[in-house]
């Protein structure tokens, strides 16, 4: 992932959708992020745009060093904002190779005892974009996070992308922290059952509104409400019909209304129970900010 940071907003986004009728929470979201030859918008622009159709508080996460240190300065500007901070799996092996490694790792502890900081992640494994080569390094990354989010008494966000067994068998063997959260939850029927027996939250994101993802609405249509979460994972992945658009967090009433038809319960049930699901895991977002909104 290429971070873009310049300010401004393309014009040629998705509509807003209809708000929502009970306020949720955009679980995972990169603000620092844009992608190639595009323009983030800036932080309050995109908390305003969610705010206008009830997705009032977010979760923004950094994954890279610079990821980390723009979270550390947003968290304490915006109340609608709380964070995450970690290494990602694919961008490990390449601190690694550079001798970074470590003091990335150094920087994602100082900041995980921060009063808004709430979530060790997004950690995890990728057996898609980096090679078997780099799996120990992952792995051994993936464990660090594990005793960080414990130590610390932080929430795990979890990257996996074709690693189910892995994810779930290091998470069995380290001991996985009170919240476990797969982002962007990719398994099937039998990974969701795994998690929830295992008392881990499912956060769906956009690919579950895509016709070409069957699999996934069956494995959300086994997941209890009290382990279900929403997310963008913008700038990527935003939902039908805007799949290959730019992602961001005022697209996830799509992405709430579709998970709404598959678990067959009616949208403000849906809400309050992402509402309190989120509060659950993260806590509350209400201590002020650092600065003024």
């Amino acid at each position: 992932m290429s971070p873009h940071r310049s300010p401004g907003l393309r014009d040629e986004r998705p509509p807003a959708p209809d708000p929502l009728p009970i306020p949720v929470v955009d679980n995972h979201v990169h603000l620092d992020l844009a992608r190639d030859g595009e323009h983030a918008p800036s932080p309050g622009e995109a908390i305003a745009a969610a705010s206008a159709v009830g997705v009032t508080r977010l979760v923004q996460v950094g994954c890279d060093p610079a990821g980390v240190r723009f979270t550390g300065e947003v968290v304490e500007t915006y109340a609608a904002l709380l964070g995450g901070v970690a290494v990602h799996p694919n961008t490990a092996p390449r601190l690694a190779a550079s001798g970074a490694l470590d003091d990335a790792l150094a920087e994602v502890e100082a900041l995980a005892t921060h009063p808004r900081i709430r979530v060790v992640g997004e950690t995890g494994l990728d057996y898609f974009r980096t090679g078997p080569e780099a799996i120990p390094l992952q792995q051994d990354v993936f464990r660090w996070h594990i005793d960080l989010a414990k130590r610390t008494g932080r929430a795990l966000q979890i990257h996996d992308r074709d690693a189910h067994d892995d994810v779930l068998r290091i998470l069995d063997e380290e001991g996985a922290p009170t919240h476990t959260v797969l982002h962007c939850f990719s398994g099937d029927v039998r990974m969701a059952r795994a998690a929830v027996e295992r008392g881990y939250f499912l956060s769906f994101a956009g690919t579950v509104t895509f016709k070409s993802a069957s699999g996934l609405r069956d494995a959300l249509a086994v997941t209890p409400l009290d382990n279900v979460l929403v997310e963008t994972d913008a700038p990527y992945l935003a939902p039908t019909p805007h799949r290959g658009a730019t992602n961001a967090s005022y697209l996830v009433p799509l992405t709430v209304r579709a998970m709404a038809g598959v678990l067959t319960v009616d949208v403000p049930s849906l809400c309050t129970a992402l509402a309190a699901n989120s509060e659950r895991v993260y806590g509350s977002w209400e201590a002020e900010a650092t600065r003024s909104t």
